[in-house]
């Protein structure tokens, strides 16, 4: 086992874990849920096995789905964000993406925050949408969105301050 493989899997149990015992309390007006465990998608190394990130983000829902009691829309969500992942790498670093220099826990720069962001909303609005599966609520979808982005990439970005690698 490399130590690639090793990092991913202990950000996967502890991102799932805090996710369920801390931020699945936060509930604010009802509107308002941080979902910071989809930084292991976010995060996963840029050239890692896709069809590993894939089944990891399927399994990553999934557990999600169990202690959310949900019904699939977290896993949904979760496959949905890891497969428009390399198009929103493409989009936000572009010939940087290509040539797979890429690293998302350095100092935070308008492409880093602009995948973020990206992916935060593409995860966010499918999980509302699923979970709601009516337009007759659109205006509660596009708001709930919106709240917990914002909350969201707070808290997704102070954790990859938190975990960032000190320079010596």
């Amino acid at each position: 086992m490399n130590s690639a493989m090793l990092i991913n899997s202990a950000r996967f149990i502890l991102l799932l874990a805090v996710q369920v015992i801390i931020f699945n309390n936060f509930n604010f007006s009802g509107y308002i849920n941080p979902y910071p465990y989809i930084l292991f998608i976010i995060l996963y190394p840029v050239n890692g096995n896709k069809y590993g990130l894939l089944a990891a983000s399927f399994f990553l829902g999934l557990i999600m789905d169990l202690f959310c009691n949900s019904g699939g829309v977290h896993a949904a969500a979760c496959l949905m964000l890891a497969n428009f992942r390399p198009a929103l790498f493409r989009f936000s670093f572009g010939l940087s993406y290509e040539y797979q220099t890429v690293r998302l826990n350095d100092v935070l720069t308008p492409e880093r925050f602009s995948f973020i962001l990206l992916a935060v909303i593409i995860h966010h609005l499918t999980l509302f949408i699923l979970e709601v599966f009516t337009f007759e609520y659109f205006w509660n979808i596009v708001f709930r969105t919106i709240a917990s982005t914002l909350f969201t990439i707070i808290i997704c970005i102070l954790i990859i301050y938190l975990i960032k690698p000190s320079k010596r």
